[in-house]
């Protein structure tokens, strides 16, 4: 069976940094790029990891609602970090951003980020 793939995204996050879509629905799955934590005008968080994670997940936030869904509809995230001792102050961030049942979550630590990012989130939702 071919499925269509249709691709979403969302001014209030920032535009793709190369040849790539915010995001892919496939059927019910949407699958969300790597967003890093720079504003709709692409400039860069301020602050630390906090600050960055918090920007990152409210894009994340921003190309789902664009695809009517929510952070509910999230099943599984990937987040790299290029300095897992600050793993605590991103979780933390992290942990206000969902509710239970949580995502499934792999978090990996990365030599460099584009931009110079401390930290990127991609994920995976379902919803129709």
């Amino acid at each position: 069976m071919n499925q269509t793939k249709t691709v979403v995204q969302s001014d209030k996050a920032p535009k793709a940094v190369g040849p790539y879509s915010q995001a892919i629905r496939a059927g019910d799955w949407l699958f969300l790029s790597g967003q890093l934590p720079m504003d709709s005008a692409g400039n860069m968080a301020e602050g630390g990891v906090r600050e960055q994670t918090r920007q990152v997940l409210g894009n994340l936030r921003a190309v789902l609602e664009s695809a009517g869904l929510h952070m509910r509809d999230v099943v599984k995230t990937t987040v790299y970090m290029t300095d897992l001792s600050k793993f605590a102050e991103m979780n933390q961030v992290y942990g206000e951003a969902f509710e239970s049942p949580f995502p499934a979550r792999a978090t990996v630590e990365v030599r460099a980020l584009p931009k110079g990012a401390q930290v990127e989130i991609e994920c995976v939702a379902r919803g129709g």
